[in-house]
């Protein structure tokens, strides 16, 4: 059984996420704050530390650099776990070192799925080393050894542009020189039917890439990108990040698994679209958008109908008269163009 050291000031959220672990068969040790957490993960030896930031005696950056610091407790994975969401601190956690971040209010599947997957990862490397104890490290990409730090170089020497709502990233047919990382703000990738209908393919939100074609040449964009909200990227030269993965068999990795993991959304938007019912695509967009805009249930969306009707793949005639039935039977507020969801347990069961 793996043992969890959870360090959170919140005595309520502690006791809950410690049940959580305990019933998903993991061995759980708390602390109430930094300070203890670090004598704890010296004395204990835990397989992974998931730590709050804001807390009192010490924060979850100290914690994480005085685990850092020691070599007893600086090969243990650690998550995170925060309602900060800005980049800058994100980013911060990274740098110093931390495998993961989730912010609060969690998923429960999101949580242990982080767990499951860093100690999966964490027996990998240390049964590598173990087969292969001479080995040397190979050159991991100008120092570079995971996405944390893939995301980090992009934002340290990526090209940063800056777009308000509405302003074109890329147009379809225009050569793709550039991979992208979202910074700030939501971007939308579409594309123009036969018609003239717009059918937007997919959403990205800060700390998403953007823009992936061939890497071995040129190829134009098959879609075009444009910001939802104000928006901020770091863009690099693709022939820059093909000479980083090539270093690095870890980035290509988990670059690969990521690619693979929005495949496998987008195929579920496209099944959705095509043998849901409109009151189902119409709740399943909204809530879509509360996600990637990064809202909680009661927090009021700003989307454009027709952005709305082209994510659920709709007419923007039946989406309207889809989201009035919606207010009628008091699952929504509608006003003006912002949209807030006032009861999420029937909105997410409509079929």
């Amino acid at each position: 059984m793996k043992t969890i050291l959870l360090i959170e000031d919140d005595t309520a959220l502690r006791e809950n996420t410690a049940e959580l672990l305990e019933l998903s068969d993991y061995n759980v040790i708390t602390s109430p704050n930094g300070k203890i957490g670090i004598t704890k993960a010296k004395e204990e030896k835990p397989d992974i530390i998931v730590c709050d930031i804001m807390m009192p005696e010490i924060d979850g950056y100290g914690v994480l650099e005085a685990l850092s610091r020691d070599t007893i407790t600086d090969q243990i994975p650690f998550i995170f776990l925060s309602a900060k969401t800005e980049h800058k601190e994100i980013r911060k956690g990274m740098d110093l070192g931390a495998d993961d971040y989730l912010t609060k209010p969690f998923d429960e599947d999101d949580l242990l799925s982080a767990i499951e997957s860093r100690l999966a990862k964490a027996h990998i490397i240390s049964k590598r080393l173990k087969e292969q104890p001479q080995k040397p490290e190979e050159d991991s990409g100008d120092g570079l050894r995971s996405l944390h730090e893939l995301k980090n170089f992009f934002d340290d020497h990526g090209d940063i542009s800056s777009h308000t709502k509405g302003d074109a990233i890329f147009k379809e047919g225009d050569h793709s020189n550039k991979i992208y990382l979202i910074l700030k703000g939501v971007v939308k990738t579409h594309k123009m039917d036969e018609s003239g209908k717009e059918l937007i393919t997919a959403l990205f939100k800060e700390d998403d890439f953007l823009g992936f074609t061939s890497f071995t040449d040129h190829t134009p964009y098959q879609e075009s990108a444009t910001a939802v909200e104000d928006a901020e990227l770091a863009g690099v030269s693709k022939t820059d990040l093909k000479d980083i993965l090539e270093k690095s068999k870890n980035i290509s990795l988990e670059l690969m698994e990521l690619l693979s993991d929005n495949l496998s959304e987008i195929k579920e938007q496209l099944l959705q679209m095509a043998y849901s019912s409109v009151r189902k695509k119409t709740a399943q967009t909204i809530l879509q958008f509360t996600q990637v805009l990064n809202k909680k249930p009661e927090e009021s969306i700003k989307i454009s109908r027709n952005d709305l009707a082209s994510v659920a793949g709709i007419a923007t005639e039946s989406l309207i008269r889809t989201l009035s039935s919606f207010k009628k039977d008091g699952l929504i507020e509608i006003e003006g163009r912002n949209i807030k969801i006032l009861d999420l347990p029937k909105l997410q069961l409509i079929e």
